[in-house]
């Protein structure tokens, strides 16, 4: 049986742009960054909200050798979240698990602790979900969120995400069985608020 399916252009993944906002700068990642974003892989909390097992005190090795390889990448794209008052990187934004056939991607970001609550979260994920969608001509960024995370819920929402379903008890953490929201936004979406949904549709007196 012959496949008709025809998988959409291969998006520019191997160009790493530098996305320049208000309150960060998202750049290509490198294995120097790593000692900044090490706070980030040990800090118990940030384990939690991301539903991370594993060692809270990880080898650096390991992941010096994963961040050395991030530039070379062809499928995804990892970008260092630079806070523009200091110039010290305080976290990544990724793109990653491209699909081909469906010109999509998975959508994830992770922040050091210290850094929550001053909306460079939301900045950073507004400035990589429209590269996303303008540059590499995605139609569909999707992630998950547990239960017990709705900050980090709530910056999806001001982007444009929306809630899709729930995985039931996607995660055992500490005895307890947690449930994680699907959430995406469409490229329809994002040229039609450009990532402030809230706003969508006024106009200025």
């Amino acid at each position: 049986m012959v496949d008709h399916v025809r998988s959409a252009p291969q998006p520019d993944f191997a160009s790493k742009p530098t996305l320049s906002g208000e309150k960060v700068l998202l750049r290509p990642v490198t294995v120097a960054d790593v000692p900044a974003l090490m706070p980030m892989f040990r800090d118990a909390e940030a384990s939690r909200l991301t539903g991370s097992h594993g060692d809270d005190r990880p080898d650096e090795a390991p992941i010096r050798t994963w961040y050395d390889t991030r530039r070379e990448q062809d499928d995804r794209l990892d970008l260092a979240v630079v806070e523009q008052a200091t110039g010290n990187v305080i976290g990544e934004a990724v793109l990653n698990d491209w699909e081909p056939g469906n010109e999509s991607c998975n959508f994830r970001i992770g922040l050091v602790p210290g850094t929550y609550g001053h909306g460079i979260g939301t900045e950073a994920t507004r400035l990589i979900v429209g590269y996303g969608f303008e540059q590499l001509g995605l139609h569909r960024i999707s992630l998950e969120v547990y239960a017990f995370n709705p900050r980090a819920r709530r910056v999806y929402e001001k982007v444009g995400f929306v809630a899709e379903g729930i995985l039931r008890d996607a995660l055992l953490w500490d005895g307890q069985r947690v449930d994680a929201a699907v959430m995406s936004i469409l490229a329809p979406e994002w040229f039609r608020h450009r990532g402030r949904p809230e706003t969508a549709g006024q106009t200025s007196a």
